[in-house]
């Protein structure tokens, strides 16, 4: 499982990581049931205080997205809750940060990232 966390970006570390596990999971590369790392193995894999995994994961169990089951690990839950438009829109927002400031490391200008996301949108750019 690949997340990468960007200490340059602003958004607080174990923000980062619920962004991109929702849209992991909203996405469909994690599905129900499927094991997420324990939090001290995310943790090591991406060099940052498992107390940071530990919020992260909290907040992601809160909203109904993961469940820990004591003794045999963290799955992401069989439904998805229908979020709110304040909260969808909240939620999106904060993907949107994240992204844009990968984005922005990568050195693309910003004609060069609304090209792109016309063509995912199924425009003709790209």
């Amino acid at each position: 499982m690949y997340f990468h966390i960007d200490a340059s970006s602003g958004i607080p570390i174990y923000r980062q990581l619920v962004g991109q596990i929702t849209q992991a999971i909203t996405g469909g590369l994690l599905r129900p049931g499927d094991r997420l790392p324990s939090v001290r193995e995310l943790a090591r894999e991406l060099t940052i205080n498992p107390n940071t995994v530990a919020r992260a994961y909290l907040e992601l169990e809160r909203d109904g997205l993961i469940e820990a089951a004591r003794g045999s690990g963290t799955y992401v839950t069989a439904t998805i809750p229908a979020l709110s438009r304040e909260e969808r829109l909240h939620k999106g927002r904060e993907l949107v940060r994240a992204f844009v400031s990968e984005v922005r490391r990568l050195g693309l200008e910003p004609r060069e990232l609304l090209g792109l996301i016309k063509h995912e949108l199924g425009g003709e750019e790209g």
